[in-house]
């Protein structure tokens, strides 16, 4: 066993628990589906930048980014809806996913369900690196994307239940860490292949994901699945076995009692979609949507997928645009340890008003920036502009990472009741996935039409998501996950109104 016990309050009982060994190598293991995500991020712009890729799919780009910079305005240099469907295929894939995953991780259980996420990325990584045409290089990302959705509806909830309730937003920020950390290995990836002879360097970078699709279906197959998950499926001696094995105590009656009341609650639910729609339900059901699409209208996957190329319309080189994304990608890894640190220190909502401050200062510099000093035709911003916007992006990028990326997945994940939870959940991943297909498909399009009012329009949404945060994201730190009805919603001064229905 590692580390020493803590009580939890939890109503008028407590929960014993150690940080053990167990969890963390439970959590690691289950947290390789973000790390399989971020790669799928980071690894589309880096590619859809590499000349020799373009030629062999995208041959009009290829000959417009040959071209003089007279020719073609310097925003509209990528805008091809083939090329955005290469990025936004798997989010289509994955949004459909999102809810057959959800009857899946209730049936199966989440560790199950991390093996089908698993098995689905091998093959879609196998496909996608070796394709030799553009609809079985879009075959591969939907495969891809059907793994993203199965890892997204099990794995926030795996980590959110397994994880001592002291300690469960660091555990489950490891999602976004490894998302983030996935990210900067494909740009690390990307910039290395960009030099490599041959032409083929962009299928290397493709292939990589096969190490993350890996990792997590072994992973999957070696660590035991969630109590809540066991219990609610009817193996209550199972349940509460694992739940002594990660707690590392024998007396875990308290937590095992409150997860087998929640669990036949769960049982007596017959269709937990539609349970959502209950006036109970939709404090949490509300939440869950509106991050999402907030965490999508900051703007970040735009850069996150787009880097390379939006360096490139900025003026950089083809080398200086890889190696910029690098830097983008090492700044969303190291900030997102902040919010591992802070987030049951300072709380979830301090996170999310910093960051809305943060974000909105950072674009709307950018983009006054890019309206006074980059025209349509000119070769580059100039080194100096150059390097302020690199250091405005990563500005915008940190304050992401410490609070909208890995809280749009942890909020949702701990504040579903168990009986609506993989429903819920479902609801969050669809939703995510939905918004990240729209703008992957649109940004490059919206680039070529808004110009520099890109960032104007994204500042915008953070704006509208910081006033949804005063006054409707409340308080989660610390609060037991089966708990959340008595502690955190009745005691909003808005929501509370709807949980007189549920007595």
């Amino acid at each position: 066993m590692a580390g020493g016990g803590f009580t939890t309050s939890a109503g008028d009982a407590h929960y014993e628990a150690k940080i053990t060994v167990t969890v963390i190598i439970s959590c690691i293991m289950a947290a390789t589906g973000g790390l399989m995500f971020g790669y799928d991020i980071g690894i589309s712009g880096g590619v859809t930048s590499m000349p020799p890729f373009l030629k062999s799919f995208f041959p009009d780009i290829y000959q417009r980014t040959q071209e003089a910079s007279s020719v073609e305005s310097n925003y509209c240099k990528y805008d091809n809806q083939k090329l955005q469907l290469f990025t936004s295929s798997l989010y289509l894939a994955a949004l459909v996913a999102s809810m057959a995953a959800s009857p899946v991780t209730r049936k199966l259980g989440r560790k199950q369900t991390m093996l089908v996420a698993g098995i689905l990325f091998i093959f879609g990584t196998a496909v996608s690196a070796s394709a030799g045409t553009l609809i079985l290089l879009i075959l591969g990302r939907i495969l891809l994307g059907f793994g993203v959705g199965f890892a997204n509806q099990a794995v926030p909830v795996f980590l959110s239940e397994i994880a001592p309730t002291r300690i469960r937003g660091a555990l489950n920020i490891l999602f976004q860490l490894n998302i983030t950390v996935g990210i900067l290995i494909a740009n690390l990836v990307n910039w290395f292949m960009s030099k490599l002879e041959g032409g083929y360097g962009w299928r290397i970078s493709l292939a990589g994901a096969g190490v993350p699709a890996v990792m997590l279906t072994l992973g999957s197959i070696i660590v035991d699945d969630t109590p809540n998950s066991l219990i609610e499926r009817g193996k209550e001696e199972e349940g509460k076995a694992v739940l002594k094995k990660i707690r590392g105590v024998e007396n875990v009656d308290p937590e095992f009692h409150d997860i087998l009341k929640a669990s036949k609650v769960s049982v007596a639910v017959k269709s937990p979609f539609k349970d959502l729609l209950k006036p109970h339900n939709r404090p949490p059901l509300t939440i869950a949507i509106f991050m999402q699409v907030f965490q999508q209208f900051t703007g970040i996957n735009a850069i996150m997928f787009y880097a390379p190329v939006l360096f490139n319309t900025l003026g950089f080189h083809s080398e200086a645009s890889l190696y910029s994304s690098v830097i983008t990608g090492g700044v969303n890894v190291l900030s997102t340890l902040v919010s591992v640190y802070f987030v049951d220190k300072v709380g979830r909502k301090v996170l999310l008003l910093e960051a809305c401050v943060q974000m909105f200062v950072s674009q709307v510099v950018i983009g006054t920036v890019l309206g006074l000093k980059l025209q349509d035709h000119s070769d580059s911003l100039g080194k100096g502009y150059a390097m302020l916007v690199v250091v405005l992006v990563c500005t915008f990028v940190a304050s992401f990472a410490w609070s909208w990326g890995p809280l749009g997945w942890l909020i949702p994940s701990e504040t579903f009741p168990l009986e609506t939870r993989s429903a819920g959940q479902s609801v969050t991943v669809f939703t995510n996935m939905l918004f990240t297909f729209i703008i992957a498909q649109a940004f490059l399009s919206m680039l070529c039409t808004l110009k520099f009012g890109i960032f104007l329009f994204f500042s915008a949404w953070v704006f509208v998501a910081s006033l949804f945060t005063v006054f409707l994201i409340p308080e989660t730190k610390n609060v037991p996950i089966e708990d959340m009805a008595e502690k955190v919603w009745k005691q909003h001064w808005f929501w509370k109104k709807y949980m007189s229905y549920a007595d």
